[in-house]
């Protein structure tokens, strides 16, 4: 079964924003954030129904070596990624993206 992978423009600005804080701490950190980044929607896209509901259709998947979880939810064959948090961020705020 082939997903297709979209990501709305409110969770790239959100992997900008955290691009460009990792980078401003030490060069090439940011980096190695977008490369787990890209790892993490590799993953996602092989087997995105492993990862359970948590917020009713939203799904979640661990970004390895940063506090991020990259949420997401499926409709039919797209993998629609919502946004890319900070693990301590307040889950209220982005409650409206789905």
């Amino acid at each position: 079964m082939a997903f297709t992978l979209t990501v709305r423009p409110e969770a790239e600005l959100d992997i900008d924003e955290q691009y460009l804080a990792y980078e401003s701490k030490r060069v090439g950190l940011g980096h190695d954030f977008l490369l787990c980044i890209e790892e993490a929607l590799d993953k996602l896209l092989r087997t995105p129904l492993i990862y359970r509901k948590f917020h009713k259709e939203l799904r979640r998947i661990p970004v390895r070596r940063f506090p991020y979880r990259v949420m997401y939810f499926l409709n039919g064959q797209k993998v629609i990624v919502v946004a890319v948090f900070h693990v301590r961020r307040d889950p209220t705020s982005w409650d409206g993206r789905t």
